[in-house]
């Protein structure tokens, strides 16, 4: 009886053995293809990110149109730097000043911008395509250079995994180190980024920059990717952080060089000296308001926030253009 008992016991705990083996299996692999889905390059998805995070981008379309073709009638060029890690990085430069026509062309070269912004796009997306409306503001109304940066993994960069700021954050540095060299430190620089782009020029404020760097626009930056994937997981799939963002973590780390916690905005900010202007709107489903907040809370310089009412995610320009530029305008003479 005594062995029965016992044999009857060990079964029981093989069979909770292989449960959680079982289990355990189930979660590497849903977050496995949570990495992969999210991560890599040519697996993440415009249009997914698109529906996602529930902007109605439609309306917007023959505004959209009419930038996109003025900005392709602008002088530009396209530019290239190594990353830290040996990756070659992508930009369209555009100077910012009007070019002749005709013969007078022949043998132009366009003048050092007295301003340039050093734009860095979302996730998913690539510099041209972000930025196609506020090239014509800041180009065609301010006069200013802008180089739109294509991240690492997207556009015309290299890399195999999105760096989700925690990477992209050292590619700032060398495409700061790429102008100065370029234009020299006369030239006020600013850096401008757009959801995963904010997010990545408000964690490069926690680096020694350069003193032309004269400020930072972050319009709608998450905190970390732990916290933008964890919220993604709830609102959409209906799912626990728990276990999965943990074993996602390790996956990040082993393949692409970083974890997922390993940048927050909210704690590189404590570390800036650059003004900042935050910009969020206040019905964003994709990445929350109160992520703004938390790193306005934090941020250690002088700084401004700009909430736009009504405006989902990366929509705060199209929602209330005059509030944005205006907002913008005063920020330059901070």
């Amino acid at each position: 009886m005594k062995e029965t008992k016992i044999g009857h016991s060990l079964k029981m705990a093989g069979g909770i053995a292989a449960a959680a083996g079982g289990f355990l299996a189930a979660e590497y692999a849903g977050a496995n293809y949570l990495f992969e889905r999210t991560l890599k390059k040519g697996k993440a998805s415009t249009e997914r990110t698109i529906n996602m995070a529930g902007t109605d981008w439609e309306q917007y379309y023959p505004y959209i149109e009419g930038c996109k073709e003025w900005q392709s009638g602008q002088y530009r060029e396209d530019v290239w730097v190594t990353s830290r890690d040996g990756l070659k990085l992508h930009g369209t430069y555009f100077p910012g000043c009007p070019q002749p026509l005709g013969d007078e062309n022949e043998g132009w070269q366009p003048e050092k911008p007295r301003r340039l912004i050093l734009a860095f796009h979302g996730y998913s997306s690539q510099g041209m395509s972000d930025y196609t409306s506020l090239s014509k503001f800041y180009i065609g109304e301010l006069g200013c250079g802008m180089l739109m940066a294509d991240e690492r993994a997207h556009g015309q960069s290299e890399g195999e995994y999105i760096g989700f700021g925690a990477l992209d954050r050292f590619d700032v540095l060398s495409w700061i180190d790429y102008v100065n060299k370029r234009f020299g430190e006369e030239t006020e620089l600013y850096l401008h980024g757009i959801s995963m782009g904010a997010a990545t020029v408000v964690m490069a404020s926690g680096q020694k920059l350069p003193a032309n760097v004269k400020g930072i626009v972050s319009d709608c930056a998450f905190t970390s990717a732990w916290d933008v994937f964890s919220h993604v997981l709830k609102s959409w799939y209906h799912l626990p952080a728990f276990p999965l963002m943990r074993i996602a973590d390790g996956i990040a780390k082993k393949k692409a060089g970083y974890g997922l916690k390993e940048a927050d905005a909210s704690k590189e900010v404590e570390k800036a000296e650059v003004p900042i202007l935050f910009i969020h709107g206040d019905r964003d489903t994709f990445v929350p308001r109160w992520m703004c907040d938390k790193i306005y809370d934090h941020c250690g310089s002088p700084k401004k926030k700009l909430i736009i009412p009504g405006a989902s995610h990366a929509e705060s320009y199209y929602k209330d253009r005059t509030a944005y530029e205006e907002a913008i305008k005063g920020f330059f003479q901070f």
